[in-house]
């Protein structure tokens, strides 16, 4: 065979070693900026009918001006359905994209199935917490107690708590809701139990459940089980959005909820985005997929973005330009903001991750 035709029998074997390379699953998910949904605006509901986001009855309702934007992120690739390595890579290329281990969000044996249940029951919490902290932050009483929806595979409360417990206490700490329970397992600390008293069929069952590490991040303590508070609210809020999961919203429902419940606008009519999980008390928590959500919040006109002071660290050096984002705590710290938009005094001195 002559020097060109050696050259061009290796060049075709390398095209074609790229392409089955490419072709070859990767262990890999990506995120990517997702949709944005105007917690103020509209959403088109299954029958194709444009419906408010948050629907509020029972009590005085008010107009609200321009924007308060949830943030989302669109995942592709679990374990069913792995991205071929020229996905990858493609991905890597983006800074708008983020390329992770796919068993960051898919531990062994999960499905895509039990992700997604998971990720609506997260929701479904989401936003009864995300009403109970609009309503604390109002001073508006109600009643509440929390209830097991199931216990996960392969962690310590797999056969100690059944669907449908009302648990009652945890360490003697009466629990009100999925905050005050996570604060009790948080304090017990990995290697530890705690004690809980839960109220089954009308009886009273005491348990004792050991805490883990979560599989998920390795770090986070808990016992493994998915509850939902059960709230008695004064009035009745309904959030119409499907096929979103995940509690990251939660942040954005309360203050959504809190714009449409009192006079005024609490953005002045600025374009605001932000994410964050949010408890009863008003904690923001943090979230993932932090610098996909920057981007989508930016790509959706925002010019400010309220982000959990938890998750600075990841967004430090990955702000798109044009967008100011503030770091908050607590939902106080979130409506403070908005004041400081909305009037423009001291909107410049908010903290901000891009601070360092």
């Amino acid at each position: 065979m002559s020097r060109r035709g050696w050259g061009v029998a290796l060049l075709t074997l390398s095209v074609v070693g790229t392409l089955g390379l490419a072709a070859v699953p990767a262990p890999y998910v990506i995120e990517m900026p997702g949709p944005v949904y105007n917690t103020l605006g509209t959403i088109k509901d299954a029958d194709g009918k444009e419906t408010p986001l948050i629907s509020v009855s029972g009590t005085a309702t008010y107009p609200t001006e321009g924007e308060l934007s949830m943030l989302t992120v669109y995942v592709t690739g679990s374990p069913d359905s792995h991205p071929t390595w020229f996905d990858v890579a493609a991905a890597w290329m983006r800074p708008d994209y983020a390329v992770l281990p796919m068993e960051l969000l898919y531990p062994a044996g999960t499905t895509r199935t039990d992700s997604v249940n998971a990720a609506k029951i997260q929701m479904d919490n989401s936003q009864q917490e995300a009403i109970a902290a609009a309503l604390t932050n109002q001073g508006i009483p109600f009643e509440s107690e929390i209830i097991v929806a199931e216990a996960t595979p392969g962690y310590p409360a797999e056969k100690l708590v059944k669907p449908d417990d009302i648990v009652k206490t945890a360490d003697g700490i009466p629990i009100h809701n999925v905050s005050d329970l996570r604060a009790v397992i948080k304090s017990a600390g990995i290697g530890n139990s705690i004690d809980l008293v839960v109220e089954r069929n009308g009886a009273t069952v005491n348990l004792t459940v050991g805490v883990v590490a979560s599989e998920q991040d390795g770090t986070t303590p808990v016992i493994g089980i998915l509850c939902g508070g059960k709230y008695q609210f004064p009035f009745e809020v309904d959030i119409s959005l499907a096929d979103v999961g995940g509690s990251s919203a939660g942040m954005m429902f309360a203050l959504g909820i809190i714009d449409t419940i009192t006079p005024g606008s609490l953005n002045g009519g600025e374009n605001v985005a932000g994410t964050g999980e949010i408890s009863a008390d008003g904690l923001v928590g943090p979230i993932g997929g932090i610098v996909q959500k920057a981007f989508g919040a930016r790509s959706s006109g925002a010019t400010w973005m309220l982000v959990p002071a938890e998750n600075c660290a990841d967004l430090v050096g990955h702000i798109p330009a044009g967008l100011r984002d503030v770091s908050v705590s607590t939902l106080d710290d979130a409506m403070a903001a908005l004041h400081a938009i909305s009037t423009q005094l001291g909107a410049k001195a908010l903290p901000h991750c891009s601070a360092g």
